[in-house]
Parts: structure tokens; sequence; C-alpha cells
């Protein structure tokens, strides 16, 4: 009975959406949202936070890529503010808490998650907890905050680490 929950849940965050559903294994991490028709925002985030260079870097790194929309379920007005240059500092660090040390793949997470009593605390580079859980058969990441962000793909996989896409901005306190 294990086996078949892991089964399902593996199934359900491996569900690639059309803008990542194929690996970029020569492209970096950061290649592969630019590539992305739906990671313009945070593309355009990286850059702003001038953390191209980082993400391109041998890593490897586990990037949490909220989608344009989550970016657009942010309060009207929070995306124009992050990216003025008084705010880089916020930026990065809201990026960076999107970023886990190490290639972390869906599969390992969940064995993780079970392993740890339904949840496993990453700890970012931003230096803050993500916890992640399974909801419903999809792994889903509570904020210090509270806020949850739900993996809507996983496992893309490229030359320096492997991006999971969520439809949430995950925010550090």
């Amino acid at each position: 009975m294990r086996f078949l929950s892991v089964l399902a849940a593996m199934v359900t965050v491996t569900a690639a959406t059309p803008a990542l559903a194929h690996n970029h294994a020569t492209s970096t991490v950061v290649e592969a949202a630019i590539a992305s028709p739906d990671h313009k925002t945070l593309v355009a985030a990286v850059k702003a936070a001038n953390l191209v260079d980082t993400l391109a870097s041998p890593g490897p790194f586990t990037v949490f890529a909220p989608n344009d929309k989550a970016f657009e379920a942010l309060p009207q007005g929070t995306v124009a503010t992050l990216l003025e240059p008084a705010n880089i500092g916020k930026l990065k660090a809201i990026l960076t808490y999107h970023v886990v040390p190490g290639k972390v793949l869906a599969a390992d997470l969940i064995k993780t998650i079970q392993a740890n009593g339904g949840t496993a605390n990453l700890t970012t580079v931003e230096g803050s907890i993500l916890q992640a859980s399974l909801v419903n058969g999809s792994v889903v990441l509570t904020d210090e905050n509270g806020g949850k962000a739900t993996v809507v793909a996983a496992d893309v996989k490229g030359s320096n680490g492997v991006i999971h896409v969520t439809n949430a901005v995950s925010l550090p306190k």
C-alpha cells in the first residue's frame, strides 16, 4: 500500500507543464527557466537580482520555480516594487528562498517526507526553512509565513541541478 501511495505521488508531481515538459540536461537551471514561456517574471527577477551567474554555476541546485501565474497572484504592484534597484536585497532573499543546495529529485523528496513522519524541512540558500509535505498526492511547500505552494511539475533536469515548478511564490519571514 505504501508503494502505491508513493507511486501515485510521483505520478502527480511529475506531470510536467508544457513550458518545462522536457529535460534540459545540457542547459543550466537558469537557461531552462529562460527557455520557458511560463517563467518570464522569474527570469526578470533573477536578472534584476544579479543571480544569473550564480544559478549558472556548477551547483548543483534544486530550484522551486514559481510560474508566471504564481507571481500574478501576489498583491498588485509587488513584483514591480521588488524589481526596483532599491529592493535588490529583498528580491535576492525571496529568490534564494526558492533554491536548495544539492539535487533533490521528486522521488527522493517524497521518500524523505514519508521517512520523517509526513514532512521534510529544506534549508534554502537564503538560510531559512521550507517545509515539504504530501497533500492529496502532491508535494506542497509551506513557507515561514504559512503560505503554501504546490509542485505542479517536477524533475526538470538541468546540467547543474533540477527544477520543480510551483504555483505560488514562497516568502521568507
